[in-house]
């Protein structure tokens, strides 16, 4: 890529995963998963705390990584002096993505169809395991999420295309979401604004407060529905 009347491409900061972060990032959530499922064996421990604590474990590996072996944070998006920004673009996306999915609802009610259940998330049936679920599901897991599947799995793919690049990148974070009994529609939808949102802005700071923001809605429509 090539920067054009001296104006700065993204992907030139955000530079493109190297193939070693790449494997020694998968292979590290897939020893810390593996690890979890084993050691947590007829524990009784709430689920949300040991899911809390597997992405925050999964996020601080995954960082060391690329500090370490990759060309450190900036090479997936996060930059500080850029952070309030991204955080400023972000609520831009969201407050633009929260008017369309408005009249996408309006639209589909007319059509008796109910969106609510469409998004509908089950949530935990005491008080004390939904604020955890809030916490974990709505804050913790998108960070972890977006450094992993924009950060990580769509910069390695960013080499072939930003269209190859958001495809996969999808695809791979709608199957590790899906179930059998439902069409995961948040999670497609999401994948691909995600996605979007990151190629165009070049900050994961700004996939990052879409995905809190938008689990955050999704969670209290459910809750309230």
């Amino acid at each position: 890529m090539v920067c054009i009347q001296g104006i700065k491409d993204p992907w030139m900061e955000a530079k493109k995963i190297e193939i070693k972060i790449f494997l020694l990032s998968l292979a590290t959530l897939i020893l810390i998963e593996t690890a979890a499922t084993l050691s947590i064996s007829g524990i009784k421990i709430s689920p949300m705390v040991v899911t809390g604590v597997v992405r925050l474990i999964e996020t601080a590996l995954i960082i060391i990584i690329i500090f370490v072996w990759g060309q450190g944070m900036s090479s997936i998006g996060l930059v500080p002096s850029e952070m309030v920004k991204g955080l400023k673009r972000g609520l831009f996306w969201s407050a633009g993505f929260g008017i369309i999915t408005f009249f996408a609802f309006i639209v589909l009610f007319l059509v008796d169809i109910n969106p609510l259940e469409l998004i509908h998330t089950r949530l935990p049936a005491q008080s004390r395991e939904i604020v955890l679920f809030f916490l974990v599901a709505g804050i913790i897991g998108p960070v972890a999420e977006e450094i992993l599947f924009r950060g990580i799995i769509y910069g390695f793919f960013r080499r072939w295309g930003v269209l190859a690049a958001l495809i996969l990148s999808s695809v791979i974070f709608v199957l590790a979401h899906s179930t059998l009994s439902t069409i995961p529609v948040p999670q497609i939808v999401g994948g691909i604004i995600f996605a979007i949102a990151y190629e165009k802005e070049g900050s994961l700071i700004v996939p990052i407060t879409i995905h809190v923001l938008g689990n955050m809605a999704i969670f209290t429509l459910s809750l309230i529905y």
